[in-house]
Formats: C-alpha cells, sequence, structure tokens
C-alpha cells in the first residue's frame, strides 16, 4: 500500500472516530463534540468566522511578510559576514530557545490590543527561525554564495526556514487574539471557550488548522518548484564547467 494511500486511510478513520465516539457516548461532548455538530456550528455562524477569519489573515499576512521577508534578508546580511555571524549567531540562538510568549504584554503595553501587538509578537515569534536557517546556510564565500550556495544550495534551507518561520507566525497570532483581543479565529475560540460551547470551539480549531496545513501545502509546492530548478541549475553549471575545461584543453 501506498504511503500517500495509507496517509488518507489514517484521516478518514481519525474523522470517523471523531463523529461515532462523541455519538456513541464514549466521550462527552463537552470534552470534544461530534464532527457533524462542529461542522454545523461552524456552518451556522458562518458570517462571524469568515470575519474573523478575515481578520486573523490579515495579521498573518503581515507577520509573514514581516517575519520570513526580514528574516531572509538579515539571515543573509549576518551569515555572509564572518564576524557579525560568530558574534550574533549565539546570540540568536539563545534567544530563540526563551518562551517568546513573555513579550506578548509587554508589546500590548506598547502598541495595544489592535492588530499592532499581535503583529509584532508575530512578526518576531517568526524571524528568529527564519533567520537562523538563512544565516547558517550563507556561510561561504562570496563566490561561492553567489554561484554554489544561494542559488542552488540556500533555497532548500531557507524553505525550512519558512515552513518553520511562517507555522510559528500563525500560531503566533492566534495565541495573542486568545489572550487580549477582540476580533480573529483566536479571539473566537477563546470567547466559545469561557461560555462552554465546544462545537464552536472546535469549529474555530478547524479553521486554525486548515491555515497551517494550506501554508505548509504551499511551501511543499514551492520546495517541488525549487527542486527542479535547483537540478536545472546543477545541471547547467556542470555544462558550463565542462566547456570551459574543454576551451582550456590546448588544441591538436
Amino acid at each position: 500500500m501506498k504511503a500517500s494511500t495509507l496517509r488518507w486511510l489514517i484521516v478518514i478513520l481519525l474523522l470517523v472516530l471523531w463523529e461515532a465516539l462523541p455519538r456513541l457516548g464514549l466521550i462527552p461532548e463537552l470534552f470534544l463534540p461530534s464532527l457533524s455538530s462542529t461542522l454545523s456550528a461552524g456552518w451556522n455562524e458562518a458570517s462571524e468566522y469568515g470575519q474573523a477569519l478575515a481578520v486573523t489573515l490579515y495579521e498573518v499576512g503581515i507577520s509573514m511578510a514581516l517575519a520570513c521577508g526580514g528574516g531572509i534578508l538579515c539571515g543573509a546580511l549576518v551569515g555572509s559576514l564572518p564576524r557579525p555571524r560568530v558574534l550574533i549567531m549565539p546570540m540568536v540562538s539563545s534567544l530563540y530557545a526563551v518562551p517568546l510568549v513573555i513579550l506578548y504584554p509587554v508589546l500590548t503595553v506598547w502598541l495595544g490590543i489592535g492588530s499592532e501587538s499581535k503583529i509584532a509578537f508575530a512578526a518576531i515569534y517568526g524571524f528568529l527561525p527564519t533567520m537562523l536557517s538563512t544565516a547558517r546556510s550563507m556561510g561561504a564565500t562570496l563566490a561561492q554564495r553567489l554561484f554554489r550556495v544561494i542559488i542552488p544550495a540556500a533555497i532548500p534551507t531557507v524553505l525550512s526556514g519558512l515552513r518553520v518561520g511562517g507555522a510559528l507566525v500563525i500560531v503566533g497570532v492566534v495565541v495573542s487574539e486568545m489572550l487580549i483581543s477582540s476580533a480573529g479565529i483566536g479571539y473566537l475560540i477563546s470567547r466559545y471557550r469561557t461560555i462552554l460551547d465546544s462545537p464552536h470551539v472546535f469549529a474555530g480549531v478547524l479553521l486554525v488548522l486548515a491555515m497551517a496545513v494550506a501554508f505548509n501545502a504551499v511551501i511543499r509546492l514551492l520546495e517541488r518548484k525549487a527542486a527542479i530548478w535547483q537540478t536545472g541549475t546543477r545541471a547547467g553549471q556542470r555544462a558550463a564547467d565542462d566547456i570551459a575545461a574543454r576551451a582550456l584543453q590546448p588544441a591538436t
């Protein structure tokens, strides 16, 4: 059996269990509402969830641009300079180990409880892994970075950093919305949780899961495209090297 088929069978089994276990009374509906009641709750409040999703996607989009764009730019800059790399990389690695959620109360004091504080928190949350992955892939000479690293080799590492950083951006936005907010999917999850409305809570969780799955699918698509381009770049480099080698051979 193919791995992809097995994965789909596991997903289907989990969905069936999600529907069956609460319906049979094996799991209380308060702890895990059935899949059908969860989908029904989301459908009945589609306009509310749509507005909340729009707010969350707006915050995720801006945070993603700041975290991933800034992380790649700073990582490339730091990684290309030996002395700053030696100085800064240990500091950034240590900072990455700190639970950054402790910064959110400070950001709300500085920026308020609107979108600005959530965007800042999520951008910082996703910036560090993206920068670290990019910087580690850039430790080479200028010529090597241009022709052997940046073009053919750095892309997989950068995309790996984007995968982690982007996922953390989504987590950061939703968590910050759950802590202090009046809009967004995280806010809806927190609001319905306080009134013990489990179907609406899990409807929000499904939306967050859908965002994460969609983002992962986009990164996988980029990785496949980059792999094809990377293979072509290496083949072209080998061909260019062969041509240069033949040109240097003495004529007979």
